[in-house]
């Protein structure tokens, strides 16, 4: 399985898989790694919020009947994602815990979908916690260089000095990582300055601060 698409929540999440994301996997034996926006996404822009999973695997399903070779993988946040999904009405604990509760939940789902002879290897659901924006706050002198906010620095780190990780960083709508960062920065543009940041954070540092997302880096990486 050399071939990967990266099912995302939005823009955002879109430019850090082909920017970021996408090299990384290359030079560990990837042949091909694209992300696709889940859902219409004119659509989300007029109702606002994640599409239904019914719609999420939909996507999903028909990419994996296509290509047989292929991988998948999600990459959507937990800050606003409907209780619809499985296992999101029943994830509880610390940020590690909830999102692999749901993303368990989402495994078992789409192998019922795809039925008896499908691999469940080929699908490996990745919730962030709370935010894609959490990932930003694993560097905050490289975050405020990178999105051209440096004086913003020692705010960023306090924040980011009362959790125990960036991915806990929590999910209301007053402190969710990237209201956090619009009140600090008036005029943030997400996928822009989001993909800035993060590149110059680097993704070796991110997974040293994140540890939901070196473990969804590490099982990518045994997929070829």
């Amino acid at each position: 399985m050399k071939r990967l698409l990266v099912h995302v929540e939005g823009q955002t999440e879109e430019q850090f898989v082909n920017e970021i994301l996408a090299p990384h996997l290359y030079a560990r034996g990837f042949e091909a790694v694209g992300a696709r926006v889940i859902g219409n996404a004119r659509q989300r822009a007029r109702r606002g919020g994640i599409v239904s999973w019914r719609a999420a695997r939909r996507g999903i399903a028909l990419h994996l009947r296509r290509d047989s070779k292929s991988a998948a993988t999600t990459m959507v946040d937990y800050y606003g994602l409907p209780e619809t999904w499985p296992g999101r009405a029943e994830a509880s604990g610390g940020a590690a815990d909830k999102a692999r509760i749901i993303e368990n939940a989402l495994l078992a789902d789409l192998s019922r979908k795809m039925g008896a002879k499908f691999d469940p290897a080929r699908f490996v659901p990745y919730i962030a916690m709370h935010e894609f924006e959490a990932m930003l706050f694993s560097d905050c002198e490289r975050f405020g260089r990178g999105v051209g906010h440096a004086s913003s620095t020692p705010k960023f780190q306090a924040i980011r000095d009362s959790f125990a990780t960036p991915e806990e960083i929590d999910d209301s709508p007053d402190t969710a990582p990237s209201r956090r960062i619009e009140k600090l920065i008036p005029g943030y543009r997400k996928p822009l300055s989001g993909t800035l940041a993060a590149q110059a954070i680097g993704l070796p540092r991110i997974r040293s601060e994140c540890p939901h997302v070196s473990d969804w880096l590490d099982r990518l990486e045994s997929l070829p």
